[in-house]
């Protein structure tokens, strides 16, 4: 009998499966029956939990399709599933692999709470790690760097009954628990300890991340990191020691050790799985990640006098009896001044650019490009649909999508690459000087 592992890395919208059937499908990743059922009871679920996973059957054989979800999958008997951006499906074994896991780091440096990822790191490029290890690694690395600046202390207040005065004496207390032993007092004292809310919170995130951690270097550090915080106690509130975390002059050096500490104390994600057993996932929409990439990379490239904003909700696709309905939220619009200039939305969809098939774009989307061109700039204008760039999509198309003589679609991939991060817009569109970068570059 094949043995069944308990690392599996997958692309988006992979199938799982468990037995011989699995085992012996191209089409169909194996995982332990164990993982399968629990993973199949989160997806049964009417939980929000289910989201990423839906049930299928393919060849008389049960089987999890993974959704457009990307990031770590952990069950409670052990098995990690690493699902990976669709982006480098197509490439070979672990140059696919890795490209997809730096493709994923590099949007995720976009995100607030993961803004303190190194994707440049020696650690990470060299050693081709799982995302859950790269996590785990760079938050051990900041608290490394933490303790070799040193533990801050502070003043805390304590109560004892001790053998001599120190501090102020307590009264009440001292009548209530010394009436008869005379040589004792019941004090309270200021103490200069580690013992504070910052070094609590890194302390229980090291141990949270001691049950994960399959890496020999991490388990080793680790180790060393507990050693130092063998006198701080784990906190006891997280929520209470985060609302009371202050750093004071010269702490800045604790602010990424705290946000990965809190990442992880939380849950590392926007979608967490928790249950009785304590396992959990970190899973990233890839929908909403990209956007967001995009639309960070874009701020940064605006040329003077052109503003770009988010989720923009000024239209309405249609009027009621005097009440508007059907809100449109395109992902992005360029303002001149205050006039709508240019509309763009985001897919994360991988589209072939030879054009067969209408190059795989999705009549929905075109409605959907329809209607805000019309409602936002009155019918006249251009409109762009952005894609992830890809081997089969490395440059925009060429020729515009008419919807009328005024309004134009166009369509365009977007170089997701650390230092090459743009627009590949076509040399022919009206509206590229809004982007004083991509200019710059001789790009459009």
């Amino acid at each position: 009998m094949t043995k069944v592992k308990q690392n599996v890395t997958v692309f988006e919208y992979s199938h799982l499966g468990k037995g011989e059937k699995a085992a012996n499908s191209n089409r169909i990743t194996q995982i332990s029956a164990s993982a399968f059922n629990y993973l199949k009871q989160l997806c049964l679920c009417d939980e929000s939990e289910s989201r990423f996973l839906s049930l299928k059957i393919i060849d008389s054989t049960e089987v999890l399709r993974l959704n457009n979800y990307a990031g770590v999958i952990l069950t409670p008997d052990g098995t990690q599933i690493e699902v990976l951006p669709k982006i480098a499906k197509r490439l070979e074994g672990k140059v696919g692999e890795d490209k997809a896991r730096q493709t994923l780091l590099t949007m995720l440096k976009t995100l607030g709470s993961f803004r303190h990822i190194q994707t440049s790191s020696a650690n990470i490029s060299k050693s081709k790690m799982p995302l859950l290890e790269v996590f785990i690694t760079q938050f051990l690395d900041s608290v490394n760097t933490l303790v070799k600046r040193g533990l801050r202390s502070d003043y805390v207040k304590q109560e004892d009954n001790l053998g001599f005065l120190k501090g102020k004496l307590l009264v009440g207390k001292q009548l209530r628990y010394n009436s008869i032993n005379k040589h004792k007092f019941y004090v309270e004292y200021d103490e200069f300890l580690q013992d504070r809310p910052v070094n609590r919170l890194v302390h229980s995130a090291l141990q949270k991340v001691a049950k994960y951690t399959r890496s020999a270097r991490n388990q080793k550090l680790l180790r060393e990191l507990k050693f130092v915080f063998d006198e701080v106690p784990v906190s006891r509130n997280v929520k209470q020691d985060f609302a009371q975390v202050k750093l004071d002059r010269g702490m800045s050096y604790y602010q990424s050790p705290l946000a990965w500490a809190q990442l992880i104390l939380d849950g590392f994600s926007p979608l967490t799985m928790k249950d009785t057993n304590s396992a959990f996932s970190l899973l990233f929409p890839m929908e909403a990640v990209f956007e967001s990439y995009v639309e960070s990379i874009l701020k940064k490239q605006m040329a003077d006098g052109f503003t770009l904003r988010g989720q923009v909700k000024q239209q309405y696709l249609v009027t009621h009896n005097t009440k508007n309905m059907f809100n449109l939220k395109p992902d992005l619009v360029v303002y001149k001044e205050q006039s709508v200039h240019v509309v763009l939305d985001t897919k994360w969809k991988l589209i072939d650019g030879s054009g067969k098939d209408k190059y795989g774009i999705s009549q929905a989307d075109m409605y959907q490009m329809f209607a805000y061109g019309h409602k936002y700039l009155a019918g006249k204008g251009n409109i762009v649909l952005i894609y992830p760039q890809h081997d089969d999509f490395k440059e925009a198309v060429e020729h515009s999508f008419d919807f009328n003589k005024e309004l134009k679609l166009w369509v365009v991939p977007f170089v997701i690459e650390e230092g090459q991060e743009r627009l590949l817009l076509p040399q022919c569109a009206s509206f590229t000087s809004i982007i004083s970068n991509i200019k710059a570059k001789g790009s459009a």
